[in-house]
């Protein structure tokens, strides 16, 4: 897909990879299927360098308009999903 990833400029470059791992592990959710813990761990990186609920929401909405892939919701079904099982999403 060609669609660029939404960041902020005042992020490092690691913390930037690490965003756009996470949103990367969305993606594999919704096209092959991505393991519990390595979607968890992604998001949780996320959360280290996003904190905010509000910036949160702001860069998961961005991010489901250029891709049509709901963060909000993988984040969801990963909770849900028992250890040791894949998160799969369907759009």
């Amino acid at each position: 897909m060609e669609y660029q990833y939404p960041i902020e400029h005042h992020w490092s470059t690691e913390e930037i990879i690490d965003v756009i791992q996470f949103y990367q592990s969305i993606e594999r959710a919704y096209e092959k299927g991505i393991e519990r813990e390595e979607f968890m761990k992604s998001y949780r990186r996320f959360k280290e360098i996003v904190p905010g609920k509000a910036d949160e929401r702001n860069l998961c909405n961005d991010f489901e308009e250029m891709s049509g892939y709901s963060a909000f919701r993988t984040v969801k079904a990963a909770k849900e999903t028992e250890a040791g099982n894949p998160v799969k999403m369907k759009k």
